[in-house]
Formats: structure tokens, sequence, C-alpha cells
């Protein structure tokens, strides 16, 4: 899935393992002290996002969004990562959704913009897959089909 888009680095670009775990480490230790920063939270979250592991990537969604619903401030950034994640998950229609709006507020942003022609492309490559699933159906329900008359026209 590689890309010649700059702005969409983070599409492909994951944190070390080692690096995630020094996110983690300090995400944990604030929310064992009860006060975990929005900044260690969105750290997290972003390496969480950028994570090649899916479960990483939905948890780094949820904190993002919850970043999202509680500091106005940080609702851009928010934003595009949120997209990220969801484009990263294959969810294609909640990852245009939200980069719609991250370009809504900002139609110069270039990280939007390349993250929206990832996300066409993600929609037109689910809709080849789909339409060659949905055409295997067919042929297979006209083999059946065809074999089911060829078994009636022998008796």
């Amino acid at each position: 899935m590689a890309t010649d888009l700059p702005y969409a680095a983070d599409a492909q670009v994951s944190l070390s393992y080692d690096e995630l775990e020094v996110l983690r480490i300090q995400y944990q230790k604030e929310l064992a002290q009860s006060h975990v920063t929005v900044q260690t939270k969105f750290n997290y979250a972003w390496g969480l996002v950028k994570s090649p592991v899916r479960e990483h990537q939905v948890e780094g969604v949820r904190l993002l969004q919850d970043i999202y619903r509680t500091e106005p401030s940080r609702r851009r950034e928010c934003l595009y990562y949120i997209a990220l994640g969801y484009y990263k998950m294959g969810n294609f229609a909640d990852a245009k959704a939200f980069n719609d709006l991250l370009l809504e507020k900002e139609p110069a942003n270039l990280q939007g913009q390349s993250l929206g022609s990832l996300i066409e492309q993600g929609v037109t490559r689910e809709g080849y897959v789909g339409m060659a699933l949905a055409g295997g159906a067919v042929a297979l329900g006209s083999i059946l089909v065809a074999g089911l008359i060829r078994r009636a026209a022998r008796k």
C-alpha cells in the first residue's frame, strides 16, 4: 500500500514497538495517578492509530474521539488522525466522513487532501473487490442452476 502522497505518509509509517511502548508507559503512569494530560493521551492515541495492529487502531480512534469531544482546541488534529485510523481499518465511509469534516474547516489542508485521495482509492479498490465477489457469486449460481436443469432433464 505504498503512496506517492507525502502528506499521507502517516498511512504507511508505524512507530517501532519501543517507541509505542514509551507512549504506553507514560499513558499508563498518568492513568494510575488519575490525571492523564491531553498531550499524553493524544500522543498515545496517535501512536496507536499509526500501528499496523487493528486493535491498536481501534483503541487509538476511541481515545482520539474522546479528545475530540472534550478538547475543542485539539479537534483539527483529532479529525485527521480519526480519519486516518478508520482508513487503516478499512472503514472508508467513516474515514471519509471525518476527513470531509476536516476539509470543510480547512479546505487547503494538504494532509486531509492526501488522505482524501487514499480514501477514494480504497473505496474504488473495495468496489472492485465487491464487484468481483458478486460476479463470482452469479457465476457460481449459474453453474448450480445449469447443473440442476441438466439433472432434471435426465430424469
